[in-house]
């Protein structure tokens, strides 16, 4: 899956620039789950991640690509959940290496929507999530008693990878929680935009519609991505190659 590469460089180069926070991965680390959503209300909330009209932002890119994605990492640019003070802009960011996915078109197209559907299943305690598809918004209410508990970014990290874990063409995770820079999160909100463009081209290529550039629109897309023309004029020959 090359689709997403120039965006996963283009993501990295962006972030080395900042200050950051790493860690391995640790399974025994990650935060309790709840198994469903939480409700943390107003007055139980010491503040909200993307609240107060802040940038708020998420985005998943698969490649199988492994020098992109080498290892199993958090990385967190910012604040850490116990040193915010109020609410933040925010981005959550996971990049992906998965092995090499068999089968026909349809069956890789919904390999990858599965995988991104991952965010939908991960509830840790005292950290409520609030994700809308349509505009890639991803804001996040924290409790008072979580913090009091030492809830933090490793912890976060470490859940969502473990539920990544779970899925066998997964080979690792990076994973990239961002804070406190207004401007940084902006600028990822609109690659987070961008993501999703690629994924509705993809899938408009998957449902068959019409292959005339000259009438479709997302022929921007088709133009800038790399392997997306080839893949849309190839759809229907033969499976379709992630590599």
């Amino acid at each position: 899956m090359e689709l997403y590469n120039s965006t996963i460089r283009e993501v990295k180069e962006s972030l080395a620039s900042e200050r950051s926070r790493s860690w391995a991965y640790e399974p025994s680390a990650a935060w309790r789950d709840l198994g469903q959503n939480e409700l943390v209300l107003t007055r139980d909330a010491a503040y909200e991640l993307g609240g107060s009209a802040l940038p708020a932002s998420n985005f998943t890119c698969v490649t199988t690509d492994a020098s992109l994605v080498p290892e199993d990492r958090i990385t967190l640019v910012g604040p850490d959940l116990g040193e915010i003070r109020a609410d933040s802009p925010f981005c959550r960011i996971v990049l992906l290496h998965v092995n090499d996915i068999s089968g026909d078109d349809q069956e890789a197209f919904r390999t990858i929507r599965d995988m991104e559907f991952v965010k939908y299943h991960v509830f840790p305690e005292g950290y409520m999530m609030r994700v809308s598809p349509e505009n890639q918004r991803e804001q996040v209410r924290v409790s008072k008693k979580a913090l009091k508990k030492g809830i933090s970014f490793r912890n976060i990290g470490n859940s969502f990878i473990k539920k990544y874990k779970e899925k066998g063409l997964v080979d690792h995770v990076s994973i990239y929680f961002v804070t406190g820079g207004r401007e940084l999160c902006k600028g990822l909100a609109d690659t987070a935009k961008k993501v999703d463009t690629i994924t509705l081209t993809l899938n408009h290529i998957m449902d068959g519609l019409a292959t005339d550039c000259s009438v479709c629109s997302f022929k921007a897309v088709c133009d800038e991505v790399e392997g997306m023309k080839e893949l849309h004029f190839k759809k229907g020959e033969a499976p379709m190659r992630l590599d």
